[in-house]
């Protein structure tokens, strides 16, 4: 090997290393796009796993989605200043740590030479520095004359003092095949494993993890590590922090990180090790964040990093220059964001920040999640979403949230916005009303009724979460049962309208003066002037052209069956007036109700609470 270092003056301390992540060079499972690990910028280059063959006059590149190293949330989160590429390599070629900056102009900050290396390990040191706004690091090879194959390169940086094993908290209701895959996949994984100690599963349904043929092999794999615990279904939030619960029964050092994923995810394992290690090099507790990539369209990213509008009881939002629903085949993150929250698809919590702030609240579920980020950030804790720690997760757009959770989302939202939101008692109702106007104009008759209940429990006060939102679960479905349009068909065969009565009908362009437009609307379904029966599309069901016609076949975003919507002016008056009765009682009692919600926070998140909620269960 001949040294040929564009950085020569940074060497690589005598301080033992920690492992930061792995360059991997396709994924775990089919499905993964292997671009999303590495690709061929030349020639041809034959790629596996943990190995890859750069064949004559060919170049590899890493910087991808799950091969670049985010070096510059490295040097903004963490002390660590230099990191170190190890790879084994085989053959000739040059072997190169590229770089990138905030706007994405890249430089190489060191390469070495290798020539004729037989298994032999390169050490490639590079500063982590000039990265505070932006920049990532990747591995890059290229090949002359001959080939050169490279095999186990890891990106490692100097270990810390406190270096803490991680406790994995798996949260399932009814979807025990998504768990045990997801189960089998870290078991797979012996990298990874050396991170955990212990693996929760918490099974909340009676379509079980252990009923199914393959989780015997997986538990004889995991050994004492897995820890299977039944309980009845508390929601995701129920279901976590029972996780937590039991982490935390004895002495917090032992388990110092507790990583909560979705049971429903597909699971990249090198997302613990990143996870696990930047945690413990973080300079101060910190929540690390997995990001999500999209199941159905596995090559997109959901939001490099997420926010909320309080006021307007919306979450998940990308924060400014994050990317969003973006291609990552041809799109990276170089800004470095800042997140206000991690949902809890896949989420890293230490044990310190549930000492200081205590357990989630027991929302069911729906913002329990960012309830908790932003509880955490109000201590001092901060949430950040770390690059290429990913896992893939059904795709948010392409569920219909006219659905019973929709309940549980504006009730929760409500709550967070009492504990954290501004003041001022008239915004959000603004807001609520124009939802409502919008609802009933739609049709959506079942969604007004959803949305007038979750504000008269949001006002009833904090003894609305006494039973953890069990009662509240079978009370919404019972209540979304009594309205039509909640029940989807199979677009082939709906009842009562033939297939020739439903004309496929676009809608056109948004409204120049949609209040204008919201109005005559609402004076047309009054009177009883609409159209007759038309089909619309997801992208063409807006409120403007659903609200033409008497009965709208609406597809539902899932695309697995349709949605009748009918008009009914009886019904559109009586919910109209219910929810101007209880948005007026929300301007009025909102600052009462703010008061009862902040007070009752100590008790609802103790230990002691849920340890009630666990026991009555």
């Amino acid at each position: 090997m001949r040294g040929n270092m564009v950085d020569q003056q940074h060497s690589v301390s005598g301080r033992q290393q920690l492992l930061a992540q792995r360059a991997l060079f396709t994924g775990p499972f089919p499905e993964a796009p292997g671009e999303l690990y590495a690709r061929s910028e030349r020639g041809i280059v034959e790629r596996q796993r943990d190995r890859v063959v750069i064949q004559p006059h060919a170049r590899l590149s890493t910087n991808t989605f799950f091969g670049r190293f985010p070096a510059s949330y490295w040097q903004r989160w963490t002390e660590v200043t230099q990191v170190e590429l190890r790879v084994i390599a085989q053959g000739t070629g040059q072997i190169s740590i590229r770089a990138s900056d905030s706007v994405g102009d890249t430089r190489t900050v060191a390469a070495v030479t290798v020539e004729e290396a037989r298994d032999e390990e390169v050490r490639v040191p590079a500063r982590v520095d000039r990265f505070v706004d932006g920049g990532a690091m990747w591995l890059e090879a290229s090949t002359g004359e001959a080939a050169l194959t490279l095999r186990a390169a890891r990106w490692s940086v100097p270990r810390p003092e406190l270096v803490h094993p991680t406790a994995v908290v798996i949260c399932t209701y009814n979807r025990a095949d998504d768990c045990l895959r997801t189960l089998e996949t870290l078991s797979r994984d012996d990298t990874a494993l050396t991170m955990v100690d212990v693996i929760y599963v918490i099974d909340q349904g009676d379509d079980t993890v252990e009923s199914r043929a393959g989780f015997p092999a997986v538990q004889h794999v995991l050994g004492s590590r897995l820890r299977y615990l039944r309980q009845p279904n508390l929601g995701g939030a129920g279901g976590f922090t029972r996780g937590l619960y039991e982490v935390t029964k004895g002495d917090h050092s032992d388990h110092a990180h507790i990583l909560l994923m979705d049971d429903d995810i597909l699971l990249e394992p090198d997302t613990v090790v990143r996870l696990t290690t930047f945690a413990d090099c973080t300079t101060a507790p910190t929540i690390v964040g997995g990001q999500m990539l999209y199941l159905l369209h596995p090559d997109q990213l959901h939001a490099g990093a997420e926010a909320t509008d309080l006021t307007t009881l919306r979450a998940g939002l990308p924060v400014k220059d994050a990317l969003a629903r973006s291609d990552l085949a041809r799109k990276r993150q170089e800004v470095r964001v800042d997140a206000e929250y991690n949902a809890w698809w896949a989420c890293l919590i230490p044990s310190e920040v549930v000492t200081a702030v205590g357990y989630p609240l027991p929302l069911f579920f729906q913002w329990d999640d960012i309830e908790y980020g932003l509880r955490a950030r109000a201590h001092g804790y901060p949430t950040v979403t770390f690059p290429g720690a990913g896992i893939w997760h059904a795709d948010f757009h392409w569920k219909d949230w006219d659905d019973w959770p929709r309940y549980f989302s504006l009730r929760n939202s409500l709550i967070v916005h009492a504990l954290y939101g501004r003041s001022n008692r008239t915004d959000t109702a603004r807001f609520l009303l124009g939802q409502l106007l919008l609802y009933i104009t739609s049709m959506r008759y079942g969604l007004t009724a959803t949305l007038i209940m979750a504000v008269e429990d949001f006002l009833a006060g904090p003894e609305v979460l006494h039973d953890g939102g069990v009662e509240a679960v079978a009370a919404v479905r019972k209540l979304r049962a009594e309205y039509p349009e909640t029940t989807r068909h199979p677009a082939h065969g709906i009842p009562g309208i033939p297939s020739a009565a439903m004309p496929i009908t676009a809608a056109l362009p948004t409204p120049s003066r949609p209040r204008l437009v919201l109005l005559k609307r609402v004076l047309w379904q009054v009177l009883r002037k609409p159209r007759g029966t038309a089909a619309v599309s997801v992208r063409d069901s807006h409120w403007w052209h659903v609200s033409l016609f008497g009965t709208a076949v609406v597809t539902d975003p899932s695309q697995e069956g349709v949605r009748v919507r009918r008009l009914d002016p009886t019904l559109m008056r009586k919910l109209g007036m219910r929810g101007l009765r209880v948005l007026a009682r929300l301007v009025r009692e909102q600052p009462r109700v703010r008061r009862r919600y902040r007070a009752a926070m100590p008790e609802l998140t103790s230990r002691q609470n849920w340890q009630r909620l666990f026991d009555t269960r």
